[in-house]
């Protein structure tokens, strides 16, 4: 079995695995980072999502073969504390209900935060609408979005 060497939250790590086999369960099974979660295993639901170099990816359809030049944050290294401005939004709104999906629509966020700070609420909802929560916490995730923007600036 290949060995494959990525750079994960911020640390080199080696793993021994299929190339074929996608990210999310080299994350879970191998590292033991298990903040990512599987929903579909086809790409629609958002609750695998890391950072590939910055950008919100469905972990699930990227293959391990395909990362070794990559920068993958995870949940887990999004911020160490869970002071994100992000992750302290989501507490001050009472974002999760089941939390299930959570790691998943935080990490969407904070990639689209990267990239427009000044978000209006149609392209909050239209970043987020991606990320699916049987809880429907919508209307709180949409308003801790605009609140983190607001941190951030």
């Amino acid at each position: 079995m290949p060995v494959y060497n990525l750079m994960v939250n911020g640390k080199s790590l080696s793993v021994e695995a299929e190339s074929d086999t996608p990210l999310l369960w080299v994350l879970r099974d191998e590292l033991n980072l298990v903040g990512t979660k599987f929903g579909c295993g086809i790409g629609q639901c958002g609750a695998c999502t890391v950072h590939i170099d910055g950008t919100a990816t469905r972990s699930c359809l990227l293959q391990i073969s395909s990362l070794e030049e990559a920068k993958i944050t995870t949940i887990e290294g999004l911020s160490e504390d869970g002071t994100h401005p992000v992750q302290v939004a989501w507490k001050e709104h009472d974002v999760p209900q089941c939390g299930y999906c959570q790691a998943g629509q935080i990490m969407t966020a904070a990639s689209f935060l990267n990239s427009n700070a000044a978000p209006s609420q149609s392209e909050i909802r239209d970043a987020m609408s991606g990320n699916l929560c049987r809880c429907a916490s919508y209307n709180r995730i949409e308003k801790a979005v605009a609140d983190a923007a607001e941190k951030i600036a």
